[in-house]
């Protein structure tokens, strides 16, 4: 049986660990932040030792044979129903999986601590923290160039044709992903929409400002689009 000590200290850590975790998503102003971790980790950590050392009592009776992990199985269990709860479709955008995933993680690191694994619940903390705050900036990264991007221009009746489009995209013009040619509401003029894949923002804007230096362009508006 544990003592009075080491229980609240584990206790202690497995709030503290959560808490690192919840405020990395309660910077981004989540459902599930702060303190949502904070419990989950705290009360998954009071399970674990529950489950492990609350039976101690019965186990010197007769035929009386427990399996600690049986408890703590439940929590990978329920949690689910909590993880659902941060995850909302707005649209066709699914929000809050990783906020769901999150809560999965830190009920796991509280049963970690529960179960006296320190530096596993640790290192598991520091992982998770570096994946949320780290690896984001590299998704955005790669989301933003997996983006389809458009062009909007005014042209010219007859001035902009898919080659002199290739022509101001240069080796970029593979990317071209469609090229579409519409009648403009003055006589003289067409309207052109462009669709670029798999390029950056700024590279579709150096692509924009070649295309206004053709005396033929009027206009070139830039609209980014959902991801193909």
């Amino acid at each position: 049986m544990l003592g009075n000590v080491e229980l609240i200290t584990r206790l202690a850590l497995a709030s503290v660990m959560g808490g690192a975790i919840g405020f990395e998503r309660e910077r981004l102003l989540w459902a599930a932040g702060l303190r949502t971790h904070m419990l989950v980790c705290v009360g998954s950590c009071l399970i674990m030792m529950v489950s492990a050392f609350g039976f101690g009592d019965v186990l010197g009776q007769p035929a009386v044979v427990l399996d600690p992990s049986r408890v703590a199985a439940q929590v990978v269990s329920g949690i689910g129903f909590l993880g659902a709860g941060t995850i909302l479709l707005r649209g066709e955008v699914v929000k809050g999986l990783t906020t769901a995933a999150s809560l999965w993680a830190v009920a796991a690191i509280g049963l970690a601590v529960g179960g006296g694994l320190y530096v596993a619940a640790i290192a598991t903390t520091i992982l998770v923290l570096g994946i949320l705050a780290g690896v984001k900036p590299l998704e955005e990264h790669w989301r933003g160039r997996m983006k389809t991007h458009e062009l909007c221009l005014s042209v010219r009746r007859g001035s902009i044709t898919i080659n002199t489009l290739q022509e101001a995209t240069g080796e970029r013009s593979s990317r071209i992903r469609q090229f579409v040619v519409r009648p403009g509401d003055d006589p003289e003029l067409e309207d052109v929409t462009v669709s670029f894949t798999r390029l950056s923002k700024q590279t579709v804007a150096s692509i924009a400002e070649r295309l206004r230096e053709n005396p033929a362009v009027l206009r070139v508006d830039e609209i980014d689009s959902a991801n193909p």
